[in-house]
């Protein structure tokens, strides 16, 4: 065995122990200690980060856009801390000591983030401050040890292991998938069915991540005795910066008189030796295809944003079981489990019994269009999903509906209007919201009433971008108007919305479920809008005077906004009248199956598929260098959604459209780019360069290079 060295390069033996195994097979018992950490690590980011965009609307009171943008701000920014993960590990603590601060920081990131979560920690600047900062230190955790994990588990293998080491990656991959669908499963309950603090328990479903952070943290810690710790053997991303560096200085400085070069990185065969210099062109070659690739990642990360408001808007009830909006996310990586022995068992073969000739960049090409499908699809959804959403009122617009609360039916006439031009029956449900011009911000509009062969008129006063309900009750005097100003926006849980006009002669204090409403004024006094869970409410309670009252509501659905009109009490019999101001939502979350469907088929063949393209491509010594890059691209494709949801303001369908068509676009330059590559051989490179620079030696000089890229590659295109 070769000499065994410690991190800090202190201790070194000619023996190095084998680690002990797994019952009795080639696997080192260390790796069962690196699997638990990562599926912890992956529960604990996967179950914080499904519930972040909810957060922002629901806690931090948000509006979408900046949800989305603020979601993706930190998507992006788990992707790029990976570079300073890999650059501490290898050019200073090496992978051992990074995992284990880093996971600290990580620690520190989701306590904090649960602390901003409890309503009573400060205000919402610091509710905003500490959601902010613990989101940082989370992605500088997880990105800073994302490089290393893995790798650190493969470094535990015996190099006569290399099979074992295979089937570790397939492990570790599979406890990635697991954690994340178990806790996007489960963090959403914890949200949604637990209350605290009088609302959705954040503070409980931010925590338990956090908990399985310490566990993952304490796991890694307890094996610590056990793992193959590999000295920091330097970063080669800073020697390939450094050649490009030195290149481009070099040939800026040359003189107009000095021999061309046939390619520019040869600038640097002053410095650097031939192989590093043709490695790094090969790596470029690739990079150049990386170029349009983030533009599939901007669609893919909006699962957790984008595609998860659009579920709040839908109906969640799958034959009795609630589906949470948040948990939707759990498809992705559950079809992932299901589509990779698909495709490497049925559809890969498939095609080439077909004669196809499908390349790795056809496939990725291929995978860009079945993204572009998804988000057609998330498109209809959208456009269907919209039909029961209010559109909000534009400046100088208000919206008005009628509620008829007298005993017979009345006409309503607006001047210079025919917004209204049926009779409204007495206790009819609501026509839609109807649009009121206005020639100011604040208008005051005449109403004229028909009401048992009598005229009456109502001089209402009408905000700009408000909505309002006209309510219309019998006195003793005649016909009254009472203009109420209502919500028109969903709830983003999905819940239903309620509120109660009181027509008895005394207040009444009414409980709905865990909600109170409190001391409703008599003499059609109305109570605020207050969310309830949907479900069946068959005995709500109602206290009016001395006695208590039952009432059936029966079903309040997802997304619906009611008014409930007390209307009188006879005996131990309260009567009321149902409304429906909002309809409740009425596509299915099921028609979300088939994007999903379409997005995962499209990672299956773009993701893996370019992951195992790039290391083929890449010699050994630089595949640290592609996944830098490769990460790079998720990260830039998150800054695009950031950019398009703070700047486009363009409606939710047609968003979806413009992404479509935006990586449509970026397919097809992409297959142009990959049309002119060549594959080629990193191994047979080696040894060309090898046998080059061995004749250069002999020589006792330079040289100019006598082989070249274009003699190395295969005629293979895309």
């Amino acid at each position: 065995m070769g000499k065994k060295n410690t991190e800090d390069g202190a201790l070194q033996k000619n023996v190095k122990p084998r680690s002990p195994k797994l019952c009795g097979t080639n696997y080192p018992l260390s790796i069962a200690f690196i699997v638990v950490n990562e599926f912890c690590e992956r529960f604990s980011y996967y179950g914080m980060k499904a519930l972040l965009t909810l957060y922002f609307l629901n806690y931090l009171h948000w509006d979408e856009n900046l949800s989305t943008a603020v979601y993706h701000a930190f998507s992006g920014l788990c992707y790029f801390t990976p570079l300073i993960g890999a650059l501490i590990a290898d050019s200073w603590l090496g992978k051992f000591k990074t995992i284990i601060y880093l996971s600290i920081v990580y620690v520190i990131g989701h306590v904090v983030k649960s602390v901003g979560a409890i309503p009573d920690v400060g205000d919402t600047t610091v509710h905003v401050a500490l959601s902010m900062l613990g989101l940082v230190l989370i992605a500088i955790g997880t990105g800073g040890i994302k490089p290393c994990v893995a790798a650190f588990g493969g470094d535990q293998f015996e190099e006569e292991h290399m099979e074992e080491r295979t089937k570790f990656f397939s492990i570790f991959y599979m406890s990635i998938n697991a954690g994340s669908v178990l806790s996007t499963v489960i963090t959403p309950m914890l949200r949604g069915d637990v209350q605290c603090f009088g609302g959705d328990c954040y503070a409980l479903a931010f925590g338990v991540p956090a908990a399985l952070m310490v566990i993952a943290l304490v796991v890694f810690i307890a094996g610590s005795r056990l793992y193959k710790r590999s000295p920091p053997q330097g970063n080669i991303l800073l020697d390939v910066l450094r050649c490009i560096g030195f290149a481009l200085k070099n040939r800026w400085r040359s003189s107009s008189k000095a021999p061309k070069r046939k390619h520019w990185l040869d600038w640097a065969e002053e410095k650097y030796s031939k192989r590093l210099i043709y490695e790094i062109k090969m790596v470029l070659r690739v990079l150049l295809l990386y170029v349009p690739l983030p533009m599939f990642w901007a669609l893919f990360d909006q699962q957790g944003s984008r595609w998860t408001l659009q579920a709040t808007r839908m109906n969640m009830d799958f034959s009795g079981f609630i589906l949470k909006p948040d948990q939707m996310q759990m498809l992705n990586a559950l079809l992932i489990l299901v589509f990779v022995p698909i495709f490497d068992i049925c559809i890969y073969p498939l095609i080439r019994l077909c004669k196809i000739n499908l390349t790795a960049l056809k496939k990725m090409a291929a995978g860009m269009v079945l993204a572009a499908l998804a988000f057609v699809a998330a498109a209809l959804v959208e456009i269907n999903v919209t039909g029961t959403v209010v559109t909000a009122p534009m400046a100088n617009e208000s919206l008005l509906q009628i509620l008829n609360l007298a005993g017979e039916e009345v006409t309503v006439d607006l001047a210079d209007s025919d917004i209204f031009p049926k009779t409204l029956s007495s206790f009819e449900d609501p026509w839609e919201y109807q649009t009121l011009n206005l020639w100011a911000n604040t208008t005051e509009l005449n109403f004229t009433l028909d009401y048992k062969l009598s005229k009456s008129s109502c001089l209402l006063k009408f905000t700009e971008k408000e909505a309002y309900s006209l309510a219309l009750y019998e006195e003793d005097t005649g016909i009254k108007c009472k203009l109420i100003t209502d919500v028109i926006e969903k709830s983003d849980s999905g819940y239903a919305g309620l509120r109660f006009i009181n027509g008895l002669a005394n207040s009444t204090h009414i409980t709905v479920g865990s909600e109170e409403f409190e001391n409703v004024s008599g003499n059609y006094g109305v109570s605020m809008y207050k969310t309830v869970q949907r479900g069946e409410y068959s005995d709500v309670k109602c206290r009016s005077g001395q006695k208590e009252y039952a009432i059936d509501l029966g079903l309040l659905d997802f997304g619906a906004s009611y008014t409930v009109i007390i209307t009188q009490v006879s005996g131990d019999i309260m009567s009321f009248k149902k409304m429906e101001d909002i309809h409740a939502n009425n596509v299915h979350i099921a028609w979300q199956i088939p994007q999903y469907v379409l997005i995962t088929a499209g990672e299956v063949m773009f993701s893996i598929t370019g992951l195992e393209f790039s290391y083929s491509q890449a010699p050994a010594t630089m595949k640290s260098v592609l996944q830098a890059g490769w990460l790079m691209t998720v990260a830039f494709g998150n800054v695009i959604v950031l950019i398009v949801a703070k700047g486009g303001g363009l409606e939710q369908w047609a968003e979806f459209v413009l992404f479509a068509a935006l990586l449509v676009g970026v397919c097809i330059l992409f297959s142009i780019i990959a049309h002119f590559y060549t594959y080629v051989d990193p191994d047979e490179l080696a040894r060309m360069v090898d046998e080059e620079e061995n004749e250069d030696l002999k020589k006792n000089g330079t040289g100019q290079p006598c082989v070249h890229m274009d003699q190395m590659v295969k005629s293979t295109k895309m």
